[in-house]
């Protein structure tokens, strides 16, 4: 097996292509990292938004609890 390229310049070049299969790495990229951090930022905002609704939801009971027995 022969590799394709001899010297990592000529790797980085590209053939002479290196502006296109460079911008099209970065164009991949940067949308698929861009969705792992938007991801990971809504899933922490429902875990958020979550244990806040089951707050609301004890306040409430133990509100009840008290009416009931008073």
């Amino acid at each position: 097996m022969t590799w394709a390229f001899t010297h990592w310049s000529e790797f980085f070049a590209m053939g002479g292509y290196a502006f296109y299969v460079w911008l099209a790495v970065a164009f991949t990229l940067l949308p698929l990292l861009g969705l792992v951090f938007h991801s990971r930022y809504q899933h922490r905002a429902i875990l958020r938004a979550v244990a806040r609704q089951q707050a609301r939801e004890q306040r409430v009971n133990a509100a009840r609890q008290r009416q009931e027995s008073a």
